[in-house]
């Protein structure tokens, strides 16, 4: 069976590691970016670059988006309704708030068009390797057609209906921005109080205080190693896209509350750098306490 013809809009960190591997795959998606040159960089690929919004998405039957935020998608949807093919159905990647993902469905949906959200956690690691995790919002139906595009990025799951996906996401990163916070915050304690912090995490990685964030991250901190990867920025609006959820939804997350305001105090100044940086937001409140000897590796 031939492929569907897929567009993939936005070739950023995420972007084009995912579209890289639909054209390994053999799909020839179409790519856009709006700095044109980092789409043409996946000519080489089997990727076929597009000048416009609307000529990358003309005819395409499953149209994948992996923008910024919420208003980029929203702004995007715009720009393509015109050139969309009828009842094309539209993935959006990227991680938005659930009331945006709800107005993106009801507006590519007046037009004749289906949505799913589904956004994914894995990190650059995962694009490359295709093994992003994908939490899906949707129908069924659209799930199934999506699915053949999906297995080749990552592991999906549809976890209800349309918004749902960004809910699951909003989920996984109230529990990466926390954990990230609580991990440098035992790292600090180690140090400070004469343990050697690498020998502590080795310490407890195979107990009930072992996960991915005290895997990867811990390592992180420990080599001080803030090149991303994941972003403070990102994981920033990720954390505020968690607390508006929660206000509609009539809860106080305290947790999801002060994760937001570490990575706040650092945002002008490392806002670009990997989130792992939680750890710099720490020292700067425990002055004259410092995981490590080494230099901090930032971008």
């Amino acid at each position: 069976m031939p492929h569907p013809l897929v567009a993939v809009l936005g070739i950023g960190l995420m972007g084009r590691p995912m579209a890289a591997r639909l054209a390994e795959a053999g799909f020839a998606p179409r790519v856009w970016n709006r700095t044109a040159a980092k789409a043409q960089l996946l000519a080489g690929l089997g990727a076929v670059p597009c000048a416009s919004v609307e000529e990358a998405v003309a005819g395409a039957a499953i149209v994948i988006s992996m923008l910024e935020a919420g208003p980029a998608v929203g702004a995007t949807i715009e720009a393509a309704l015109p050139a969309l093919a009828p009842g094309a159905l539209w993935i959006d990647m990227s991680s938005t708030r659930h009331d945006e993902a709800l107005g993106f469905h009801a507006r590519l949906g007046a037009h004749g068009m289906r949505f799913l959200d589904a956004p994914v956690s894995g990190g650059v690691g995962g694009a490359e390797a295709g093994t992003l995790a994908i939490m899906a919002g949707g129908s069924l139906h659209d799930f199934q057609e999506a699915a053949p595009v999906l297995a080749v990025l990552g592991s999906a799951q549809l976890v209800g209906p349309n918004g749902s996906g960004q809910v699951a996401k909003l989920c996984n990163q109230l529990i990466v921005g926390a954990t990230i916070n609580v991990v440098a915050e035992a790292l600090l304690l180690a140090q400070a109080a004469g343990a050697d912090p690498a020998a502590v995490r080795d310490a407890i990685r195979g107990g009930f205080a072992g996960s991915r964030i005290l895997e990867v991250h811990g390592q992180r901190m420990l080599d001080r190693n803030f090149m991303p990867g994941g972003q403070v920025k990102s994981q920033l609006k990720d954390m505020h896209n968690v607390l508006a959820a929660a206000a509609e939804a009539g809860l106080v997350l305290p947790l999801t509350s002060a994760a937001a305001r570490s990575y706040e105090s650092i945002e002008g100044e490392f806002g670009s750098a990997d989130h792992a940086a939680a750890l710099l937001a720490l020292e700067r409140i425990n002055p004259g306490q410092r995981v490590g000897s080494g230099p901090d590796l930032l971008p």
